[in-house]
Formats: structure tokens, C-alpha cells, sequence
């Protein structure tokens, strides 16, 4: 196992519920601690990956836009996992998802759990 501190959130919830912006809060406060993250999107939770999808949602207005947040675990390296399934279901293919954005099912989010990263959900 490695010395790397490792989080991954589970995200079930979408676009209408304010859950799931303290997910992606406390997925950037595992960024600001020194966690490596990986967010792993299940049943309405994939809706957050579509594009343009946080252009519409309005979360907690005290909390920075989903957009942004989501934005900074990419941009600082950590993973966002759509299960191909949800994706599926709702209709969305590769190329509707957000630039950076992978589907990976949850094989590859136990992968990142088997390294012994802490886990939520939201």
C-alpha cells in the first residue's frame, strides 16, 4: 500500500439534490488536505458528468458552482468514474460526458479502494 492518502466518494445523487454538492465539497476538501480523489458517479450521480449539466443545477448558494469544483479534481489530477451502466440508462455515450471525465465501472473504483484509499458516500 502506498503512503498516499487516498479518497474516493461515491456520488447517488443528482442534479436536484443538495447532497450531492457537499460531496463534491468534501471532495475539495480532500484535495486542500492532500488527498488524491476519485469520485465515482452511480445511479442519478452520473447526470453530473453530462455536459453542460452544472451550467443548470443550483446547489447550495454558499458553496462554490459544482462546475468549478468538479473542475478542480480533474484539473489536480484525481478521477472522475461514471458506472457505464447509470451512464447507459440515461442515455449518455462517451461523448456527452465532460472533458476528463471516464467511464470506468466500479471494478476500477475498487481498484483505487484496494490501495486502501477511505471512502464516502453521498
Amino acid at each position: 500500500m502506498s503512503d498516499e492518502k487516498k479518497l474516493v466518494v461515491v456520488v447517488t445523487k443528482g442534479l436536484d439534490d443538495e447532497r450531492a454538492s457537499v460531496a463534491w465539497s468534501v471532495a475539495n476538501g480532500g484535495l486542500a488536505s492532500g488527498y488524491k480523489v476519485t469520485m465515482f458517479l452511480v445511479s442519478s450521480g452520473a447526470d453530473w458528468a453530462r455536459k453542460k449539466a452544472t451550467a443548470v443545477a443550483r446547489m447550495n448558494p454558499l458553496d462554490p458552482p459544482v462546475g468549478e469544483m468538479m473542475q478542480n479534481i480533474i484539473d489536480d489530477g484525481g478521477s472522475t468514474m461514471v458506472c457505464p451502466p447509470c451512464a447507459q440508462v440515461r442515455g449518455y455515450e462517451k461523448e456527452d460526458l465532460i472533458d476528463g471525465v471516464e467511464l470506468a465501472g466500479s471494478t476500477a473504483m475498487l481498484g483505487v479502494v484496494s490501495e486502501g484509499a477511505s471512502t464516502l458516500t453521498f
